[in-house]
């Protein structure tokens, strides 16, 4: 199954983290686009003046870990695109071309399901994706939640339990897995 992972994903760390340690199991294969990542460095910013720095980084990382999953496509596809947001209609056009089955975004409102279906698509939010991942294979996933969680811990300073981490991560469902 390939996911088009939108940027409001990809920018919180463990949400990425997760994610991405989900999909290095096989359970699916990510894809992007070069615009989606900008955002993503562009909105680290909001961090500090080292925000963008690390984030570009972490997408050289991401890059290399998965050298396929950067999609692009020809201008003509997004001029014949609908969305309720304009801006968002790069990451359908990313989708389509990358022949994802799903966005995986927390912009529901912006991706109704009609429009994604024309095109053959759905969408997915975070939460729904890898709580259905661990029902299909919960050692795995639990295995990067708490490698996940040991690096959250070590990085800030805290002691992170799952549970609170996977909830301040807007991956309430998957935290009650592990309450």
């Amino acid at each position: 199954m390939k996911l088009l992972l939108d940027t409001c994903v990809l920018y919180p760390t463990v949400m990425r983290e997760v994610l991405l340690g989900v999909a290095k199991t096989g359970a699916y294969t990510p894809l992007w686009s070069a615009r989606i990542l900008e955002e993503w460095a562009r909105a680290a910013r909001k961090i500090g003046p080292t925000g963008e720095v690390q984030a570009r980084g972490e997408i050289a990382l991401i890059r290399s870990a998965w050298p396929n999953a950067e999609v692009t496509w020809k201008p003509s596809l997004e001029d014949r695109l609908y969305l309720p947001d304009a801006a968002d209609e790069h990451v359908l056009a990313a989708a389509i071309s990358g022949y994802a089955d799903k966005i995986v975004t927390l912009n529901a409102k912006d991706f109704p399901r009609h429009i994604l279906a024309e095109e053959g698509l759905d969408r997915i939010d975070p939460d729904a994706l890898v709580r259905g991942c661990w029902e299909q294979t919960p050692d795995a996933v639990a295995a990067v939640v708490e490698g996940v969680r040991q690096t959250a811990s070590e990085m800030s300073g805290e002691v992170w339990t799952t549970h609170a981490l996977l909830k301040k991560a807007r991956l309430p469902r998957l935290a009650k897995v592990f309450r």
